[in-house]
Order: C-alpha cells, then structure tokens, then sequence
C-alpha cells in the first residue's frame, strides 16, 4: 500500500474542505476587527456571532455562553484556574481522577502548590471513575468536580450525567474536558448537569488554534487572559475569525453526519480489535470495549517497546501512537495505563490507533498484517518473551 494510512485521529484531524472554503473570506476580503465600529467589521461580527450560535446548539446551551479559547489546554486551564480563584473563599478543595489529560493533572498539580488540597480518583480496570468513591470524595470545602467525558487515550466514556447530577447536589461546580468526544458522540450540558466544558477544533476536521469553553450562566468564574474587553470581557484578544469560523463550519459538519459517521468508525474499529486479539497472542485491550468511543482502539502487546513498533509501522506508511501526542517526548509509561492497572512492563508497549470515516476495511487488514509481522519481530529479539517461550515450554 503506497499511501499512508493515518491512524491518530486523536492527536488531530485533517481539516476538511468545507472548513478551509469557510475560513478563506476570512483572510483576505473580510478580515477587518469584529470588535471595531466601522461597515467594514460588520459581516465579521455576524460570521462570529453565526458560528457562535451553532457551537452553542450543538451541545444544548446559550450562546452567550460559549467562550472562544486557544483550545482544549487553554480551556482546561481556565476552568479549573479561575474556579479556584472565585470560589476560594468557600473552599480550596477540588476533585478529578488519575486518568486526566495532563492539561488538567498538571493544572491541579499547579494549585496544590498554591493552598489548594486535590483528591486523584482511581478508577477500575477499564478507565472508569467510581461513583461511590467520588461521593466519598466530596467534603464541605469542594469547589469543583473536573473528570473528563472521554478518555484521550484507551476511549473509556466516564459515566458523565450521574456525576453531573452528583455534583448538581452537593451544590459543587462541574467541569468536563470534552475534547475527544464533542462531535463524536452526543453532548448536552442541561442532561448531564456540566457547568463548564472545553472542546478544540482540530479533534473534529477543524483548524488548529480554537477552540471554545462553555460557561453555565452564573458560574462566577473570571477572566483567564487579560486585555481587552472581547469575549464579553472574560478573555481578551482579538478574536481569531478564520478559526471560528472555521469550527463552526466544521461542528455544523460534525453534528449532521455523527450518527453515520459513528457507525462506520465503531464498525471498522470492532473488526481491526477482532482480528488483533484472534491473530497477536499475548495482547489486550485497553479501555471499556462497550463505552468508548467509536474510533478509538488501544492496544498492549506484552513483550515489546510500544516506541519501537511506531516506528516500524511508520516505516509501513502507517500512523498511530503510544499515547496522548502531548506526551510523546516522554520515555514514561503512560499514566492513563498505569492508573487502570498495567504494569510497567506492560504499559510501554501499549498501541493507541485512532480511525476517521476515511479508513477503509482494506487498510484494516494492511495494518492488521504489519502489526502481526512487526510484533513478532520484535519479541524474537527480546530476552524476557525468549524466557517466556522457554518456561511455557517445560509446563
């Protein structure tokens, strides 16, 4: 196969061309300030203030309640930041779980250094938070619950609307890091109770650098970046036209082909962790096999370097990942595996593939096919599977 086949959808995702079309205008014949006086800014107002209203439908909210970030680690950061800020006086005390993205373990890690106490939930064998473990969390001082709605790394959907209505009753404000599932499976912030959630525009086809963070109405959390008066004097800058303009186009796209999009997705993705498990012994699935997200499968391969198969499937024209791509420098075992149980040893030779509607059965079968062969190849040079044989073989 000539071409290459990309496989780390989660990381990101080409723009589509509809949303490049959408964002052109924006360039070079529109390209005046939308918060200047004059005619000339007026259509760029509009195209703002449009594509502000289609991100605000697609999960159920208000659109002055949809507030243009940099991106998922921006609107992590300004979530959990600001809460900790406006709501110090109540309490210092915040809840999230072992398996967050590192946008909001290191954002907790950054307030612990400042007075504040933060519990780190465990969670069972498949990524899943507890929910008698988070009742048990919550104390008089809690501020803020973040978890986030989709695991960035094995999939694993958390059960997101009964921790919304958890902490809807303790009178505690809910954040979630919606990053990999906005556009990829159903989000509403009434149902399920969010007070707060990031998104970002590349996980769904559209461009790099925007992204958007819901703020219920009343949550009295502050400016993150200060300046001007834009965004409704809660984030200064101008306004990166171009780009919202572009993720409204792209989650107008997003919203009307999910329901198709995921069948085909869950589908291709259920057939490629089928034969992998059937045709590589020795292997596991990482993650919930039933709650997770459609295109997402994670892989361990027990005697080998997840860093060494990347790169022999590069070689093959084939793209996937280890982990999280905000951690890919790292020579660390991913936290997320750590946290659901896997050893070290194990945890290092972990496989994430990540599919868009694009991918086709054929490419399946190809990746399938070079995963058998890579695999094997790397355990015939490692001493602890040539122990491993040797031992099976006397039992």
């Amino acid at each position: 196969m000539d071409k290459v086949i990309y496989l780390d959808n989660a990381a990101t995702t080409k723009t589509r061309p509809e949303v490049v079309e959408a964002m052109l205008p924006y360039f070079t014949e529109y390209y005046g300030n939308p918060s200047s006086v004059y005619e000339f800014s007026t259509p760029v107002k509009k195209a703002v203030a449009q594509a502000r209203e289609i991100l605000a439908a697609s999960i159920g909210a208000k659109p002055n309640e949809i507030y243009f970030t940099a991106g998922g680690s921006e609107g992590d950061n300004w979530a959990i930041k600001a809460t900790a800020d406006a709501y110090q006086n109540k309490g210092k005390h915040i809840i999230t779980s072992r398996v967050e993205h590192h946008a909001v373990l290191h954002t907790c890690q950054y307030l612990e250094q400042h007075g504040f106490e933060v519990t780190y939930l465990d969670v069972d064998e498949h990524g899943v938070v507890k929910l008698e473990d988070l009742k048990a969390a919550i104390r008089p001082d809690t501020i803020l619950i973040t978890i986030m709605f989709a695991n960035n790394e094995i999939g694993t959907i958390q059960p997101v609307k009964e921790i919304g209505q958890i902490a809807r009753e303790h009178g505690i404000l809910f954040h979630t890091d919606a990053v990999q599932a906005y556009g990829h499976v159903p989000v509403n912030v009434d149902e399920y109770c969010i007070d707060m959630l990031s998104t970002s525009g590349h996980k769904i086809n559209g461009p790099k650098g925007i992204g958007f963070l819901y703020i219920r109405t009343g949550v009295k959390i502050r400016s993150f970046v200060h300046g001007g008066a834009q965004e409704r004097k809660r984030r200064a800058g101008t306004e990166n036209v171009p780009g919202i303009v572009g993720y409204g186009e792209a989650a107008k796209l997003a919203m009307a082909t999910m329901e198709e999009r995921a069948a085909k997705e869950s589908s291709l993705r259920d057939y490629l962790m089928e034969r992998i498990m059937k045709e590589v012994p020795y292997t596991r699935i990482n993650g919930d096999c039933k709650m997770r997200l459609p295109n997402n499968a994670n892989f361990a391969f027990q005697f080998i370097e997840g860093e060494s198969l990347l790169i022999m499937l590069d070689g093959k024209g084939i793209c996937g990942s280890s982990g999280s791509a905000c951690t890919s420098g790292s020579l660390d075992p991913s936290h997320v595996l750590l946290a659901i149980g896997l050893p070290h040893e194990i945890a290092h030779g972990s496989l994430r593939l990540t599919l868009s509607e694009e991918n086709t059965r054929e490419e399946m079968d190809y990746v399938v096919e070079n995963i058998k062969a890579i695999v094997q190849r790397l355990r015939d040079m490692s001493p602890l599977y040539e122990d491993f044989v040797k031992n099976q073989a006397k039992q």
